[in-house]
């Protein structure tokens, strides 16, 4: 008698596919029938994954899937947070990034005898995967693999590992190299005659003290809300331009019409250049609010720029009730503190914008507890093929 065949009917939060009767398989796609002794019978929803580094490269988990059962994915971890803290709510279909569309990432280096390594790692292991090719990063981002492996070879000590981030700012491509490189005269040199060979927008060294740049023709910005912003070396930026677009339409959707908004966990900015009225921007991080400072100054937006620890010292209620809305945009740990006291202010709308389905459910069920509604929930896939998962939501107080 043959073994009984069991359907994977959904992807776990950690990319698993998971059978009708609890099973867990890996590297499975809705469909795929999953008999006694594990083997697997592909359905209609794999696909063969695209890069030949699937699945040792940590830098996607997903591949397997088409893009119906990857839409599916995202769809179901936002709205399998909601419901799990007990909250009910529309939560609309997702936009998803393309391949080839993510226009920052952080990858690591080392050498290994006279060759040097530059890629990912390993998902749960620190083995470095040496790029040959990568189906999510920018193009240009991925043609400067080649020649920034040459340029380690010749700087990088013998077992030291970088890290290596990579960003497609206005000028072209920002590069950060952080760890320890040799320092002699001619290290230092060869670092300038790379970023002038390769047109770079920027090569900055953090060694442990801070970026410090070495090639910088011109200052380096980032559009955000039709407004350039200086954008210190390795600052956080949305991954891809089309989800950072998603996110600030559903942003502007939340907020309405409304003339006074505080954006908390502010960064450079990307939402509180693209809101119209006065603007309050909270921001923990120094270099990012002082950029977005000097930007909305010179642009002659009305932003105040506060250099603010939210998580040590969130706003109070009293100080939220002084605006029409609110948006914050957190860590992945969520803003636990600074969601109670909103979640008792005056302030009649909230975007909450989240890269953590888990967390962001955590907070949301604070403010409903607060006399607010959950209006609609709009989940985001910038990072394809991962399970990474954010999304954008709306809050509104009756009345």
């Amino acid at each position: 008698m043959p073994d009984p065949l069991s359907p994977v009917v959904r992807i776990a939060a950690r990319g698993d596919g998971v059978t009708e009767d609890g099973r867990h398989a890996p590297l499975t796609a809705p469909g795929d029938l999953l008999s006694a002794d594990g083997s697997v019978t592909r359905g209609a929803h794999y696909r063969e994954p695209p890069c030949r580094h699937f699945p040792q490269c940590g830098g996607c988990q997903l591949q397997q899937l088409d893009d119906v059962s990857y839409s599916a994915f995202v769809f179901d971890r936002v709205a399998g947070a909601i419901a799990g803290q007990g909250l009910d709510a529309p939560v609309r279909p997702p936009i998803v990034s393309p391949p080839h569309s993510r226009r920052r990432a952080t990858l690591h280096a080392e050498r290994r005898g006279r060759q040097v390594l530059l890629g990912f790692t390993e998902g749960s292991s620190h083995r470095l995967i040496d790029l040959a090719e990568c189906h999510v990063l920018l193009p240009e981002l991925f043609a400067m693999l080649g020649p920034l492996r040459g340029l380690l070879a010749a700087v990088l000590t013998e077992r030291g590992r970088v890290d290596v981030h990579l960003t497609r700012v206005n000028q072209g491509v920002d590069v950060l190299i952080g760890g320890k490189l040799s320092d002699g005269l001619s290290a230092v040199e060869g670092i300038t005659r790379f970023a002038e060979r390769h047109g770079l927008a920027r090569l900055s060294v953090d060694d442990g003290f801070g970026p410090e740049a070495r090639w910088e023709p011109e200052p380096v910005t980032i559009t955000l809300g039709g407004v350039a912003v200086p954008f210190p070396a390795g600052s956080f930026l949305q991954a891809t331009a089309d989800g950072e677009a998603a996110l600030v339409t559903a942003v502007r959707e939340a907020v309405g019409d409304a003339r006074t908004i505080a954006d908390l966990f502010a960064g450079l900015g990307t939402f509180a250049l693209s809101l119209l009225g006065k603007i309050y921007a909270g921001e923990a991080a120094r270099e990012p609010i002082l950029a977005l400072k000097a930007a909305a100054a010179r642009a002659g937006r009305t932003v105040f720029a506060d250099h603010r620890d939210l998580f040590r010292r969130p706003l109070t209620t009293a100080e939220l009730d002084r605006f029409d809305a609110i948006v914050i945009d957190p860590p992945r740990a969520g803003a636990r503190e600074q969601a109670q006291q909103l979640s008792g202010s005056k302030a009649q709308r909230v975007a909450y914008v989240s890269c953590n389905p888990s967390s962001f459910a955590r907070d949301a069920k604070l403010l409903c507890e607060g006399g607010y509604t959950l209006d609609w929930v709009q989940p985001v896939g910038q990072f394809t093929w991962s399970t990474h998962v954010e999304l954008a939501a709306a809050f509104s107080r009756p009345g």
